[in-house]
């Protein structure tokens, strides 16, 4: 092996819709990506509210696995892979592990939503160099906010009000109503359970995911940046509005919109317009980096 392949370090987050991985090359204190690829796999799908990972899915993910793990051994590094929230909340997320262990010989290490919000913050921490902010990541299982004021963590959670639940939990129209959102709304004030009431600050840092997709909606350009980026709050507005009172034809119509969100951008989109009402937020950023730019 090379001196240059000795450099290399591989993650993978198995999230509970798209598995993430990410092959860095290190030099002294810095790195820069040198591969980077997103699977759909929905693990979650069609069991994660009754706490278990179904047949289906777990081939699905075992597959993605298989195929990350060719990746790697192509950049000869062997990667470090990290299970989140349909995988930390699944009765049977045992036969998973050592299912892609037998398959690849890829151990899983399965961390809590606090572990997690800590590494969401420090990803987004090498992007957006302000002192105070609201962190936003919305995944399918979970949804992780954290409050940092001078460069350090005041609070931080993990709430299991991801989009993949929301989605098969309720029974919503399509097009939602503005009464069904309303009533999501309240339903994210009953999970975070008074979370937000004590958070003075109108600034807000959404890492990466649905974020993005927010900002190629805005701009129609694909967001490519190494640093965050501040959103035009007028423009933020009225994308958050429209798509989260969209069809699912106008969505599954709309190319700036990945095939893996068509389903479930609108539950993001009315999480994203919950936050700002309740914090009095001012100014939106997105964020290039979340949880496995900040275990790197």
């Amino acid at each position: 092996m090379d001196k240059k392949s000795l450099m290399r370090k591989a993650i993978i987050d198995l999230g509970t819709n798209t598995f993430n991985l990410l092959i860095a090359e290190f030099s002294n204190d810095n790195w820069h990506v040198v591969f980077n690829q997103k699977i759909g796999v929905l693990l979650g799908m069609g069991g994660i509210n009754s706490k278990t990972i179904t047949k289906d899915a777990m081939a699905r993910g075992i597959h993605a696995m298989k195929k990350f793990n060719h990746i790697c051994n192509k950049y000869q590094t062997k990667p470090i892979a990290i299970g989140t929230s349909a995988i930390r909340d699944a009765t049977n997320k045992k036969v998973f592990v050592e299912s892609v262990f037998k398959e690849t010989g890829i151990k899983i290490e399965v961390i809590s939503g606090d572990k997690e919000a800590e590494y969401i913050y420090k990803g987004v921490k090498k992007t957006f160099l302000q002192d105070s902010g609201v962190i936003m990541d919305i995944g399918g299982g979970s949804t992780e906010i954290i409050y940092f004021k001078n460069k350090k963590i005041i609070k931080k959670k993990s709430f299991d009000i991801g989009v993949s639940r929301i989605y098969q939990m309720f029974d919503f129209q399509d097009p939602i109503s503005k009464r069904e959102a309303e009533e999501l709304k309240d339903w994210f004030d009953q999970q975070t359970d008074g979370f937000l009431n004590d958070i003075n600050c109108n600034t807000l840092i959404g890492a990466s995911g649905s974020f993005e997709t927010l900002y190629e909606l805005i701009h129609k350009k694909h967001f490519q940046s190494n640093t965050s980026i501040q959103l035009p709050f007028d423009h933020l507005t009225n994308t958050l509005n429209l798509t989260s009172f969209s069809s699912y034809k106008e969505r599954n119509e709309n190319d700036w919109i990945v095939p893996i969100r068509k389903k479930m951008i609108p539950f993001a989109a009315i999480k994203v317009q919950w936050l700002i009402e309740q914090l009095n937020i001012k100014k939106v950023y997105v964020s290039p980096y979340s949880m496995k730019e900040g275990f790197l």
